[in-house]
C-alpha cells in the first residue's frame, strides 16, 4: 500500500497550511522566545506533514501508519505549545481557538487515514511487515 504522491492527501495539504499559520503565529511571540517556544512550536509543525511525506511512496503499509502516530504525536505537541503560548499571553484567543480547530481536524484526518490503511489488503507480502 504505497501511496506516492502524498502531495495529494488532503492531511499532508491541510498540515501544510498549519505550518504556515503556526509561523505567522510565532511571529507575534517575545523576542526572547526565539530559541524556546517559538522554535519548539515550528519544529513540531513542521514534523506533521514532514512525517506523512517521508515514508510516502516508498514504506510498507506499517512504516507509513507508524509515520502517521508519529505525526499524530506531533500534533499533540504542538497544540501544547500553541496552549502555553495562550497561558503566556503570547497570543489571542481567537489564533488559539483558529489554531486548535485545525489540529483538530487534523488529527481526525490522521486517524482516518490510519484506519483506512489498517483496513487495506496487502498489495504484497512485503507491504504487511
Amino acid at each position: 500500500m504505497a501511496i506516492s504522491d502524498y502531495r495529494g492527501l488532503i492531511v499532508w495539504q491541510k498540515a501544510m497550511d498549519l505550518v504556515m499559520g503556526c509561523h505567522r503565529l510565532s511571529q507575534a511571540f517575545p523576542d526572547d522566545e526565539s530559541f524556546g517556544l517559538t522554535s519548539q512550536l515550528r519544529r513540531a509543525a513542521v514534523s506533521i506533514p514532514a512525517n506523512i511525506a517521508e515514508v510516502a511512496g516508498r514504506g510498507t503499509r506499517k512504516a507509513f501508519t507508524n509515520h502517521l502516530w508519529i505525526a499524530n504525536g506531533s500534533l499533540r505537541e504542538l497544540e501544547t505549545h500553541v496552549l502555553i503560548a495562550q497561558r503566556l499571553n503570547d497570543v489571542a484567543k481567537e489564533a488559539v481557538d483558529e489554531t486548535l480547530s485545525r489540529t483538530a481536524e487534523i488529527g481526525r484526518l490522521l486517524v482516518g487515514l490510519r484506519r483506512s490503511l489498517q483496513r487495506a489488503k496487502p498489495a504484497s507480502p512485503s507491504d504487511e511487515s
